[in-house]
């Protein structure tokens, strides 16, 4: 079914922002208010933070300041992420971008001047602090790469103009590409970005799912000039700031906010390249002798192993499974899925102009805001008990720190995702013995969630640091060069198991993960993280459990290693990544056995 225009959605399959602002005229007056309140800060604190006591005062103030222009920024664009055609929405997220940029480099005085001082005086700050104190210790880190006042109150006023490359992607993608309908068999079927993203790339019906991409991929080349321009100025821009502020490569500068080695990054690709490919190329081969192909193709990796036995499901249906199948987690986390639910949180959706795949916002003060784009698979069910994953997370370390706190290093933040779709697959294990059903959650667990995770989002990472290391070079790059780079990317990888078709090679211009520094690799890293510590629960308990959650709620406080040490794994060693891809493999070896005995039955 071709999706409907926003107007035409039904009320109960959208999201309540009135729980941010009840109208669009309360935002405004928060936004004012936001404004004045960075005008005083301005007038009582410039010129002024020279000791530990007046630094606290103003960071207490500048704090709240923050909260309120959060929800404002999130009220806008959450907002415009449902329906880019909306002119309204699109011009009213412009134009508090342009005011939260002004207010942000008014208030650039903050750091600047607390960097002034001597470092002395900054730790007796940090040991006076209390919701400030990992603001400070932050702020010192990042010392020797501040520039002088006047430059970073420009880059501050600048900011908003920073998210260009991005908005000419989404633009592009999600406002200009109209997709024309394409006929099988003397059926018509509509296109759509979310329509073959959600659907026709898991379609059953061989000629369907390949003509589809086609399609799907021929719109995609039409575009792909403007696409490369506006990644080339995100990189280049990327690499200017590291420049600028002193790193010694792009990768460090991206990786600084992560709190984590670049050996940790590099190991995350060069392992799993190396090693689960082998397993992957097998799961594909599996596909092709189940489906009977003569050639298995790119365009053929998402369909199902047992398409027959995936079940549609409804929202009302998916409740009860996410409710049950998280139930480990405790009833306080249970209670948040049904509020979920009944207060709106989640846009379910599927109407032209809305942002595609899925997200989860989740603005301090508030509950979180979840998008999708429903299709009644079960892999739905999957997506959105990994982004109510996020929410369970930010609920929990929002509770527990300051708004400074809560910035989780993007190492670490896609594990309590992840392991909510692994404890989902765990459930659903326990419940019926038959081997048919059991081929067929293994199965959504090796071809959604690590699939997703594990295949899809690291050869985006393993063709961005390609990408990064081009730049880094003082090259740049072109459409031709990033179809290549991908085209090589997914011959490595998939080896003679998968026909590279032409169209594949323009699967980099599908994500934006690309206009989030090196966000990509997060998924295999929060996942690796999610699989040992899902094994622990499953082998101790309660006690995982416990230390599971007390991890969430410490948000930005720890590093990387320190959040997976509270959840019982080491990540300074290459273990857990490769006992995750044994696990992964062996997954993959129970469904051939499983396949060989339901064959045989």
């Amino acid at each position: 079914m071709k999706p409907v225009m926003r107007k035409d959605v039904p009320e109960e399959l959208t999201w309540d922002l009135s729980a941010l602002y009840k109208t669009e005229e309360d935002m405004y007056t928060d936004m004012e208010k936001a404004e004045a309140a960075s005008r005083r800060i301005e007038e009582e604190y410039k010129g002024k933070l020279t000791t530990p006591e007046r630094i606290n005062a103003c960071l207490d103030e500048y704090r709240k300041l923050c909260e309120q222009m959060n929800l404002v920024c999130n009220y806008t664009d959450l907002s415009v992420s449902v329906d880019y055609y909306d002119a309204h929405n699109q011009e009213r997220n412009d134009r508090i971008s342009v005011r939260v940029s002004a207010a942000e480099s008014r208030l650039s005085f903050i750091d600047s001047e607390i960097l002034e001082q001597d470092d002395s005086v900054i730790r007796a700050a940090i040991d006076l602090a209390t919701d400030n104190k990992q603001y400070l210790k932050n702020l010192l880190r990042e010392k020797p790469h501040r520039l002088d006042a006047a430059a970073e109150k420009a880059l501050a006023a600048l900011a908003n103009t920073f998210n260009t490359p991005y908005q000419v992607y989404n633009m592009a993608k999600l406002a200009d590409m109209k997709f024309p309908s394409f006929t099988v068999d003397g059926q018509e079927f509509p296109m759509g970005y979310s329509l073959y993203e959600d659907d026709y790339e898991y379609d059953p019906r061989t000629q369907v799912r390949r003509t589809a991409f086609e399609v799907f991929y021929a719109k995609l080349r039409e575009y792909e000039n403007v696409t490369a321009a506006a990644y080339q100025a995100q990189v280049q821009m990327e690499k200017t700031f590291a420049d600028l502020r002193g790193f010694e490569t792009v990768f460090d500068r991206n990786l600084f906010t992560d709190k984590v080695d670049i050996s940790l990054y590099n190991r995350q690709i060069d392992l799993i390249m190396e090693k689960l490919a082998p397993h992957m190329r097998r799961y594909a081969r599996l596909l092709q002798k189940i489906h009977g192909l003569e050639r298995m193709t790119y365009a053929d990796l998402k369909v199902a192993v047992d398409p027959e036995y995936d079940p549609r499901v409804t929202i009302e249906e998916s409740q009860k499974y996410i409710v049950e199948g998280l139930s480990v987690l405790g009833e306080d986390y249970q209670k948040m899925v049904n509020e979920a639910y009944r207060d709106r949180w989640v846009d379910f959706a599927r109407n032209q102009g809305k942002s595609t795949g899925g997200f989860c916002a989740s603005p301090y003060g508030s509950h979180s805001y979840i998008l999708l784009n429903w299709n009644e698979r079960m892999s739905d069910v999957f997506t959105l008990a990994h982004e109510l994953g996020h929410a369970g997370h930010f609920k929990a370390c929002n509770a527990a720190q300051s708004y400074f706190d809560t910035n989780v290093s993007g190492y670490f933040v896609e594990a309590p995702s992840t392991m909510n779709e692994l404890i989902m697959a765990h459930y659903l294990l326990k419940t019926n013995p038959d081997p048919r059903f059991r081929r067929w959650v293994l199965s959504s667990m090796v071809g959604h969630t690590y699939y997703h995770n594990f295949v899809t989002h690291l050869l985006e990472a393993a063709y961005q640091r390609e990408v990064y290391r081009i730049i880094e070079a003082g090259g740049s790059v072109q459409a031709e060069t990033l179809n290549r780079l991908m085209r090589e990317t997914l011959e490595k990888f998939w080896g003679d198991a998968v026909e590279i078709i032409p169209g594949s090679e323009l699967t980099w211009m599908r994500q934006p993960h690309y206009y989030m520094g090196l966000y990509s690799y997060t998924y295999s890293a929060g996942l690796t993280v999610a699989t040992q510590a899902c094994l622990r629960i499953e082998r101790e308990g309660q006690t995982a459990v416990d230390e599971w959650k007390r991890m969430l709620a410490a948000g930005g406080t720890k590093t990387p290693v320190e959040l997976a040490q509270m959840a019982g794994v080491d990540i300074t060693t290459d273990q857990p990544l490769l006992d995750t891809i044994e696990y992964i493999g062996g997954m993959i070896d129970e469904i051939c056995a499983l396949t060989e005995k339901i064959g045989n039955l």
